[in-house]
């Protein structure tokens, strides 16, 4: 279950990515007209690019792990407001930090957020994901898409996109809801404890040499917590 869970994560993190690394043989970025692209659309984009990405490709991105990152920075970051959600992750940390420190933080969980959900969307297939007929009118700035991820056995996941209008006027995503849970808010509250434990340039020095192995540590602290 954990296995198939990490499906629906890995195809919805890019939420939660802090900063961008475009790499080498990525997927094809947005059209000319992203302006017009409604948030529905946007996710239609991804899931449309993921597909022709991964499928029938599998084995050969699971031997190069280089190039199935330069997949997910090609699918997934040009429609996701990367510095808007780095904010949030960093909470009211992200006022004290400074710039410098700002840029690594960004740095430095983009990458261990990717590495730690790539392999998973190794499972992905055409179909995996059901863009759902809005609920209502779209809001000028802020608006939620709602979709289903359908898991290895058969269940159906509720994964939910936050979007904001950037300065441009296109709407990127800024969150992720799976089955309720926000990925902003559940990385910034084990954020915001691992730097009240060790400092922010600890916890960046951390993210840097540990990568997704301090992350998983920073999880398990924080459920350990009382």
């Amino acid at each position: 279950m954990l296995r198939s869970l990490a499906l629906a994560t890995a195809i919805a993190f890019g939420s939660v990515l802090a900063a961008p690394a475009f790499a080498q043989n990525a997927a094809p970025a947005p059209a000319a007209d992203a302006a017009q692209q409604t948030p529905a659309q946007v996710v239609q984009i991804i899931t449309d690019q993921l597909s022709k990405a991964i499928e029938g490709h599998q084995q050969e991105l699971k031997n190069n792990h280089e190039k199935l990152i330069g997949v997910i920075d090609g699918v997934f970051l040009p429609h996701f407001d990367i510095d808007y959600a780095s904010i949030l992750v960093l909470g009211q940390h992200a006022r004290e930090a400074t710039p410098d420190q700002r840029s690594r933080f960004a740095k430095a969980f983009y990458n261990s957020i990717t590495h730690r959900y790539a392999e998973g969307l190794l499972d992905y297939t055409r179909g995996r994901v059901k863009v759902l007929p809005s609920s209502g009118d779209v809001n000028d700035k802020r608006t939620i898409v709602r979709t289903q991820v359908v898991l290895d056995d058969g269940k159906i996941v509720a994964v939910d996109y936050a979007f904001r209008k950037d300065r441009e006027g296109n709407w990127k995503a800024y969150d992720v809801i799976i089955e309720g849970i926000s990925y902003i808010t559940n990385y910034r509250n084990q954020v915001d404890a691992e730097i009240r434990k060790v400092g922010i340039d600890q916890l960046i020095t951390n993210l840097e040499t540990q990568g997704d192995k301090a992350l998983e540590t920073m999880e398990k602290e924080t459920k350990a917590t009382p």
